[in-house]
Parts: C-alpha cells; structure tokens; sequence
C-alpha cells in the first residue's frame, strides 16, 4: 500500500489526471486508507483485544465457580452435620417416628434454600430480588399444586393430632386400603401390608376421611359366632366352647370371657364367644380358636349345620 501511494506521488500530475479524473478525492482516500492500515499496524486487532480483555473476567468467574462449588460441598456436609444432631435430639427426647420422617427432610430442605441463597449473593445477584420473584412464582406454583400443598398440611395435621402413628395398624375406610404404617413423608404415607406390599397413600386423603387403627390400643377382642344344629343341646355347645375360649394361651386373666346365644337362624342356633387378647396376638388366637371350636364340637357329637335346600315335588 505504501509502495502504491509513492509511486502514485512520483507520478506527472497529468498521468495522475488521466488515471484518476478526481485527483483530490483519490488521494484523500488513499491517505485515509494508508492511516486506516498503520492504525492496523499499530494495533494488535479488535479480537484480540477483546480476547484480552475477557481473559480476567473469566479468571473471575471461574474463580467464583470454585468458591461456589467449595461453599456447595462443604455446606452440604454441614447441613448433613445439623441433621444427624437433630435425629439424635430427636432420639433421646423419644420423639415419634412419624415426626422425625416429617421434621428432618423439612430442616434439610430449608437449609438448602438458604445455601442457594448464599450461593447466589456470591455471584452477585441479590438476594430481595431472589425472594421477591420465588414470591410471584410461588403463587402460580402454588395453585398448580393444590394437590401437594394439601398433602402438605393432611402431614402436618396428622403429626399434631395423631390419629396413628409408625407402626401402627390401620384401614383407610375410603378404599379400604389397610396395613403397618412404616412412614410419615412430607407428602405421602406408607403402608406395609401383611404380604409385604407397600401402599403410598397421599396425606391430605388420610386427615380428611375415616379410618380404623386397629393397634391403637394394647389389647382386642376375639368375637366367634358359631353354629349349632337345632337339635343340638345348647348347653353342652357352651361348656365346650369356654373350654376352649379358657384353654387359649394368648387370652387375658384379668377380662370376662363370654359364651352366649346370640340369634336364633333360619337353620341355626348361633352361639358367640367373646374375649380379649394383646394386641399383637389377635390373630394368631384367633385362628386357633376357630380351629380348636371345631375339633371340640366333634368331639361332643354337636353338627354344625350348612346351607340345605328341601325341594318337594307335587305330582
């Protein structure tokens, strides 16, 4: 470029006339265009520059993201830390279990939410604004999650009034749903059924319909109504039947055992027995029970009786 603007000044005006007929003009936008290439020379380029220029910001940047993720991990550990000390405050005050499912996740949570906010006041994004717009986006959320917002408060409805608890043995009366309680979630309720399936019932169905804790109390009561023939003798049946009602192991001392008439059926003498057992051996009394009063009324002779149906002919 240089070596053209020489031997253009070295050229006779005239060749410079018939070559450019606007020979000002020319020469004015060579001269611009040679300061155009030296300010170029000058420079290193607008890229690189700008490259340049970037090369701290992202050093400050990653740097941030290393604090981040150090502050992360070792906020972690601590709310790890906090919650173990909870659930070992929890374990020598004999807190439920039932509470200590719902508490603990909860503190965890909470704790989280306020490293985030830790986290993000480091990169610089203050954290008014966080909240204000977790504020506005809460309400939406919260009316797309009705559902789980109810859930929410049936959880927390449970813990306060109890109407069961972990371990205990209960029948949701309104899918008659039934089995052991094994948690108390945030949101859901899980229960262990005797061939070991778990059922996950939402919270807020549990506090707003009936159902029957059958472990509530510490000890149950056997009801049997059973048959007799018509021509049977009643009162052979009774002394059979306390025999057994008083030979069962599980049966507690200190309550009335009860043998009794109970109706008259359409084929039946229905006589019932009542006592009481623990809790925990309902149903193995239960079942011995029903099979011992009916080796007993064998033993005495005594039928018992079955559906029959008499068909008369008329000729």
């Amino acid at each position: 470029m240089n070596q053209f603007l020489d031997s253009f000044r070295l050229m006779p005006a005239a060749a410079q006339t018939d070559a450019f007929p606007d020979t000002t003009e020319t020469v004015e936008v060579l001269n611009h265009a040679q300061e155009g290439l030296q300010e170029v020379t000058k420079n290193p380029g607008v890229i690189r520059t700008w490259l340049e220029g970037l090369v701290p910001d992202l050093l400050n940047f990653a740097f941030q993201v290393i604090i981040a993720i150090a502050i992360y991990v070792i906020g972690g550990k601590i709310i790890k830390g906090i919650t173990k000390m909870v659930r070992r405050s929890m374990d020598k005050a004999g807190t439920d279990e039932g509470v200590k499912q719902f508490v603990i996740p909860l503190i965890k949570y909470a704790l989280y939410v306020i490293l985030i906010f830790i986290i993000m006041g480091l990169f610089g994004i203050a954290t008014t604004s966080a909240v204000a717009v977790l504020g506005s986006a809460g309400v939406a959320v919260g009316l797309a999650l009705q559902g789980s917002l109810s859930n929410f408060a049936g959880g927390v409805l449970i813990l306060l009034l109890k109407p069961f608890r972990v371990g205990d043995y209960i029948i949701e009366d309104s899918h008659k749903n039934e089995g052991t309680v094994s948690e108390i979630s945030i949101f859901y309720t899980k229960l262990l059924t005797p061939d070991n399936k778990t059922i996950v019932i939402p919270n807020g169905t549990l506090s707003n319909s009936s159902l029957t804790n059958v472990t509530n109390m510490d000890r149950r009561r056997i009801d049997l109504v059973v048959g007799i023939a018509y021509e049977a003798d009643i009162r052979t049946a009774k002394e059979a039947l306390l025999a057994v009602a008083d030979a069962e192991p599980a049966k507690l001392a200190d309550e009335e055992t009860l043998v009794f008439v109970d109706s008259l059926g359409d084929s039946s003498v229905n006589i019932g027995v009542r006592l009481w057992v623990g809790a925990a051996d309902y149903w193995q009394a239960r079942w011995r029970m029903t099979e011992n009063i009916k080796y007993a009324l064998d033993e005495k002779g005594i039928s018992i009786p079955y559906q029959q149906i008499d068909v008369q002919i008329k000729q």
